[in-house]
């Protein structure tokens, strides 16, 4: 499965647009993470318990964002975006999505 961030391919003619896929993971650390996160936060740099966590958390919305694409058959997700939203303290919603499209 190709996937990639443009409208297009290059080297490749798409076929046929399949429609928009995409694929979303709401994630929260542990009490022990965010009490750890709460002390970076006040003590200044990188909090690097919610970096894992969202970038874990893209990693999901992305390969559920490529399975619905799979069960369309498609052979490539072009002009994927990604969207986050806090949803409560120390949990955030991740979202994928794309165009999924078969290729010549």
């Amino acid at each position: 499965m190709i996937l990639v961030n443009t409208d297009f391919i290059t080297g490749k003619e798409i076929k046929e647009i399949l429609g928009l896929v995409r694929g979303n993971t709401i994630q929260a650390k542990s009490i022990g993470k965010d009490i750890k996160a709460g002390f970076r936060h006040m003590a200044g740099g990188e909090i690097k318990e919610y970096t894992e966590m969202l970038a874990e958390s893209r990693e999901i919305a992305l390969k559920r964002m490529e399975e619905k694409a799979q069960n369309l058959s498609a052979d490539a997700i072009i002009n994927i975006r990604f969207m986050t939203s806090a949803i409560m303290g120390g949990a955030a919603e991740i979202l994928a999505y794309g165009t999924a499209v078969t290729l010549k």
